[in-house]
């Protein structure tokens, strides 16, 4: 698919970043065995790819804004646009030598999320979207899955750890949804998982305590790919309150029965 210019910067920056953590990948397997661990490592890994990102992004579109995991948003002269990145999505995995992990890039303007690039270095799997332009991985157009009936359908979801306090109400959602479908994965990159979901790899997906850089690409390749994407409180907002559900058509209102308790 031939992107726009916008979109070519955002997806030569994802694979230049991902080359640089796909080496740092490799150091994190070795430190594995090292008496420190490979903690500090992979927290420095992440702010360079962040920095990286950011300098070149800035510099293809000095004017626009950016919102980073890492660092303190930078407000652009151009108030209507915004970088949103996650430079490591799946930091835990990545830590712990799992190969699970990407770098997420989106594009806001006013308000929407217009453009945005999931890369998997792992995988060499490019997801991308822009609004109105469908969505593709690599040079393969994606569409959602076709599947009609929750009891063949996998679904994907995070899970709360640390004692964050959605524990309990997360728990609750699975009592539900286990019994009518196929699965529910939790491969600990929302990102990804949404990427997926595009795909036709998950019929859909859920989770709260989301930041915007975790989502703010997924939401515009699910929705070019065909899929619905809410808030789980349907008079909430995605983006503010870091909190989606997302599914084919299908199976859309179904599982959003299940998960909104309806």
């Amino acid at each position: 698919m031939a992107g726009s210019a916008n979109l070519n910067v955002m997806m030569k920056t994802a694979r230049k970043a991902g080359r640089g953590l796909l080496k740092d990948f490799g150091e994190v397997e070795n430190l594995q065995v090292s008496t420190k661990g490979p903690g500090d490592f992979v927290s420095r890994a992440d702010k360079a790819a962040e920095a990286m990102i950011m300098e070149e992004l800035l510099h293809a579109r000095p004017t626009y804004g950016f919102l980073g995991e890492e660092g303190k948003e930078i407000e652009g002269e151009d108030p209507t646009r915004r970088w949103i990145v996650d430079p490591l999505d799946g930091t835990t995995n990545f830590l712990h030598g799992l190969p699970h992990w990407a770098v997420s890039i989106a594009l806001e303007h006013k308000g929407q999320i217009v453009a945005g690039v999931i890369y998997d270095p792992v995988k060499d799997e490019m997801f991308y979207a822009e609004k109105g332009g469908g969505a593709w991985m690599n040079e393969s157009r994606m569409r959602v899955s076709g599947r009609h009936r929750m009891i063949e359908s996998i679904f994907a979801t995070g899970l709360p750890f640390a004692g964050r306090a959605d524990l309990p109400e997360t728990i609750q959602d699975l009592a539900r949804i286990l019994p009518a479908c196929a699965g529910v994965r939790r491969f600990g990159a929302a990102a990804l998982d949404l990427a997926y979901v595009a795909a036709g790899r998950y019929e859909g997906f859920w989770e709260r305590g989301l930041n915007a850089w975790d989502i703010a690409a997924g939401i515009v390749i699910v929705r070019e790919a065909g899929g619905i994407l809410e808030p789980i409180n349907p008079e909430g907002d995605v983006i503010a309150d870091g909190q989606l559900i997302c599914a084919n058509e299908p199976i859309f209102e179904t599982f959003a029965k299940v998960i909104r308790k309806v």
